[in-house]
């Protein structure tokens, strides 16, 4: 299905056509709670894959060597390390329960060794370290292997201790805790290209912190009017520019994202750009301002372009041009007619993220009965491929679906009155430089990718 240039990583022979690969968690019908996946991240080079869920857990897969080296290549992933992030707190103050739930990953570059990533809750954002051990140190002289002290009057003789291998150990550590910045929640967090700072965003503000110092941030943007009474707007997402470290979005729930300039002022309150779309007055309803609120922003890897998503599309915009989007497409336009019924089950209100592939030709969001959709920007073509259990066999190929709104069905397509409004794909990732996608379906991650 897309096409990229000759040459690249991602090039296929002609349209791409994705196949299982594996799926995580188990495929049982009753769910907990807790394991319901709340954020997928790739690392920069894909090799690592990172998930967070609701019960404040990190699982961490990293790619199968063997997988990359065969012909033709294979994703698979098996788990590298899985630990606890975030724990459920309190806020006395406000008699508040503050859920544990992943809201976002996002990784740092290597540098070294290791590698770190920052997650979050809804208040708290925590940098992590996670490190390979397999070499451990025996024959202290002030300790014995069991880590008691040893009586220093027994000790009449000096040993050299001696580094001897060990079974590969994975640590993960909290190296910075960055807390008590944000009185809403936390929706968003976005390391800069400098890969010294970062952002994170709640409902009214944004802040800016140094990755070394966790007792002070910069406020950035604020949008809290004196009188709360006059709020007419939440931020909903931002994201640093991935090549100018100056330049950052954000999005509002009014439809808009603003584009500012860290270099024009301390409080980024006057944006340099404002990108919105006037609204189309035939599709204007009592839903019109709900559904145009844009659940999620990415910028392109070339920093050219950014995806919006709504809720019932995704657009794409060229930084140079604020007046409209330069590509429209339509997730679920069929759902227009049932936003009635969406609103009465609190669906409207759902937040997909977006995503591009390596090379920004392509877009992937996420739909309802576990569809998600592809978008081909060269040649135009879409997709609905779906993340079920009926796939979940070796290398089966995934088929269109199809989506019919009454009158006559084909066999294979789904009637809109039939979906399942429970199973939701929220949460999608892309391989920064190949084929293979992760994509959240409740309490499963599914990796599908173009070729076996």
């Amino acid at each position: 299905m897309f096409k990229y240039p000759p040459g690249s990583d991602m090039a296929g022979n002609g349209d791409t056509q994705w196949y299982f690969s594996q799926v995580k968690g188990t495929l049982d019908d009753d769910v907990t709670e807790a394991d319901i996946i709340s954020c997928v991240e790739f690392n920069h080079d894909g090799d690592l894959l990172a998930t967070g869920d609701k019960g404040g857990r990190v699982v961490i897969f990293q790619r199968d060597p063997v997988s990359k080296s065969v012909i033709p290549r294979r994703g698979e992933y098996n788990v590298y390390s899985t630990f606890q992030s975030h724990e459920p707190e309190f806020d006395y103050l406000k008699s508040l329960e503050i859920e544990e739930k992943i809201n976002k990953i996002r990784w740092l570059r290597r540098k070294n060794q290791a590698h770190f990533l920052l997650s979050t809750n809804d208040k708290t954002i925590k940098l992590w370290k996670v490190s390979e051990r397999d070499k451990k140190v025996e024959g202290y002289n002030t300790k014995e292997e069991t880590g008691q002290a040893r009586d220093p009057s027994l000790i009449t003789q000096l040993r050299v201790p001696v580094i001897k291998p060990m079974e590969l150990m994975v640590e993960a550590s909290p190296r910075r805790i960055f807390a008590n910045a944000h009185t809403y929640h936390i929706n968003s967090i976005s390391v800069n290209s400098d890969q010294e700072t970062y952002l994170s965003a709640d409902d009214l503000r944004i802040n800016l912190w140094h990755l070394e110092i966790t007792d002070q941030s910069f406020n950035i943007v604020d949008i809290k009017p004196t009188n709360m009474e006059e709020l007419t707007e939440v931020i909903t997402a931002a994201e640093f520019h991935p090549v100018e470290c100056n330049l950052f979005v954000y999005s509002s729930s009014k439809g808009t994202i603003r584009l500012c300039d860290m270099r024009a002022a301390a409080l980024c309150d006057r944006h340099s750009k404002l990108f919105e779309e006037p609204e189309d007055p035939t599709n204007r309803s009592f839903f019109s301002e709900i559904i145009s609120s844009i659940s999620d922003v990415k910028l392109s890897n070339s920093g050219r372009y950014m995806i919006s998503r709504d809720y019932l599309s995704v657009k794409v915009w060229d930084l140079h041009m604020e007046t409209k989007p330069i590509e429209s497409y339509p997730v679920h336009e069929y759902l227009r007619s049932k936003l009635c019924s969406l609103y009465e089950n609190d669906c409207i209100f759902d937040k997909f993220e977006c995503c591009w592939n390596g090379n920004d030709s392509a877009i992937m969001t996420g739909s309802y009965n576990n569809f998600f959709r592809m978008f081909d920007r060269t040649t135009k073509k879409d997709a609905t491929l779906e993340a079920s259990r009926d796939v979940a066999k070796p290398k089966t190929l995934l088929k269109p679906r199809k989506v019919c709104t009454g009158g006559k069905r084909k066999k294979d397509d789904i009637s809109v009155d039939c979906l399942d409004f429970n199973k939701k794909i929220l949460h999608t990732a892309w391989h920064p430089l190949e084929n293979i996608i992760a994509v959240a379906a409740t309490n499963n991650l599914f990796l599908f990718q173009d070729k076996f």
